[in-house]
């Protein structure tokens, strides 16, 4: 189902018992943080603290922090459904369908819109900071909203914010990210270039500013796929940039691409570690717009389980089945929520030539964000890269080390703390499978212990005498 927009969302999590609405006054420098980290770990419900401390507005979190929150937030029972709807349009090629997605244009002002504040002050807002010794104040879930020059395709993606004054925070745009291309194509022509970020969206719209679209896609189409309901855009105030109409706050402004660049972080990242502060872009924020009443999300990241383990994990089901067409090898697939996104995938094929595991890893490395993949661990089609134990087991138990380790050298993820080289170094691949005698394994063997079915059916059938429950 579509949600009209982020407050529908929280009354769908309200009605089904799944929110808790926090009514004590708390303080957004890491007090949050922490209620919510604690949270996160016992697998609770969102939050939404009603009442923070120098701002007059209410603060969700953990809205998508469970399995099954992040399958409402996209309006399904489970996520497989989702990657099986995408193939559907792919093999039936309905552009017609598919089109009838397109975001709408409207004419006027959206909801998002409602309040128009020419001033702008960013204290105004309940920004987290998060850990003790980030930089500052981090706003966590924007969608940030800029324009190619050459293309005129907008690119919608997710890049944090540090709040450095009341109109200025930096931008953090990765080398390898959509969003820092298009910066360097503005660095050419030179001046500003505008930028919208929103905040608090149906949260389809949200995920889709995290998938790992092509560069040639629109987010909001995909949103639209999502949601099975077009996106309403308005245009933003100060800029010609177009921005979802029920979008709870919209940040407008500028990237001055002259400028010098400013320090950014540190920040406690999606990895458990604090990324370093490095030097990024400055966003400058001309004008704030939103609702009358609006509710401001966050989200916070850190040691797994977190809320963006889930938003991972999405990504990982809706998108799995584009990668078996791609090669009809793979069975199935699986990031560890400890892999914290592009640490650890753990994939089983139907195995059909020598070297075939080594063959999926480098065609993995060779795809997108799959390139910064610090392991991939290749297993039969037999085992369920979900059952970590047993995928665990086989590691330890099928390798030969100088056989079956490969190491690939190759570009990582910028928030990648243990390279030599920052964004680039070593990924390893470990083929788990059962060898054969033309992959140098000439000893024969050995078969995984299994009871015949015949005594499992007669125990399954006997259970009840045994008196053991």
């Amino acid at each position: 189902m579509a949600y009209k927009d982020l407050q529908d969302f929280i009354k769908h999590l309200d009605d089904k018992g799944l929110l808790r609405r926090i009514k004590a006054e708390v303080d957004s420098e890491l007090e949050i943080t922490e209620i919510a980290d604690r949270i996160s770990k016992q697998y609770g419900p969102a939050l939404l603290f009603e009442k923070v401390k120098g701002s007059s507005y209410p603060v969700l979190i953990n809205a998508m922090g469970t399995y099954e929150r992040m399958s409402m937030a996209l309006g399904v029972e489970t996520l497989d459904e989702i990657g099986e709807g995408i193939v559907d349009f792919i093999e039936a090629h309905s552009v017609q369908k598919l089109s009838s997605f397109s975001p709408i244009k409207l004419a006027g002002r959206g909801e998002g819109q409602e309040v128009i504040e020419n001033s702008p002050d960013l204290a105004a807002l309940p920004v987290l900071k998060c850990w003790p010794e980030d930089g500052g104040r981090f706003i966590t879930l924007p969608l940030v909203i800029t324009k190619d020059p050459e293309t005129h395709i907008q690119n919608m993606g997710m890049y944090r914010l540090q709040v450095y004054d009341k109109n200025t925070t930096g931008m953090h745009w990765h080398l390898h990210k959509n969003g820092r291309d298009i910066y360097d194509k503005y660095r050419r022509l030179g001046g500003k270039m505008p930028v919208s970020v929103a905040l608090g969206c149906d949260p389809a719209i949200t995920y889709a500013a995290t998938a790992p679209l092509p560069k040639t896609i629109d987010e909001m189409l995909f949103a639209g796929c999502l949601r099975r309901l077009p996106v309403k855009l308005v245009k933003s105030i100060t800029n010609d940039l177009y921005v979802p109409a029920d979008a709870e706050f919209i940040l407008e402004g500028y990237v001055d691409v002259n400028e010098e660049l400013k320090i950014e972080g540190p920040c406690g990242d999606h990895t458990g570690y604090y990324s370093v502060a490095d030097y990024y872009p400055v966003f400058h924020v001309t004008c704030i717009t939103h609702k009358k009443n609006p509710v401001y999300p966050t989200t916070i990241v850190g040691k797994p389980p977190m809320e963006d383990c889930y938003i991972g994990k999405a990504t990982e089901r809706i998108f799995l089945p584009l990668l078996k067409l791609r090669f009809p090898e793979i069975v199935d697939l699986s990031s560890p929520l400890e892999g914290v996104f592009n640490n650890c995938v753990i994939v089983s094929i139907k195995k059909r030539f020598p070297g075939h595991a080594r063959k999926i890893m480098n065609s993995l490395w060779d795809i997108s964000q799959m390139m910064y993949t610090k392991m991939i661990i290749v297993v039969d089609e037999n085992v369920d890269p979900k059952d970590f134990s047993t995928v665990v087991w086989k590691v330890f138990n099928n390798i030969d080390a100088k056989r079956d380790v490969v190491i690939s050298e190759g570009p990582l993820d910028a928030l990648d703390h243990a390279s030599n080289l920052p964004r680039y170094g070593h990924r390893m691949g470990i083929d788990a499978t059962k060898k054969w005698p033309d992959e140098g394994h000439t000893r024969g063997w050995t078969n995984d212990i299994e009871m015949t079915k015949e005594i499992k059916d007669i125990v399954n059938k006997r259970w009840g005498e045994y008196n053991i429950d």
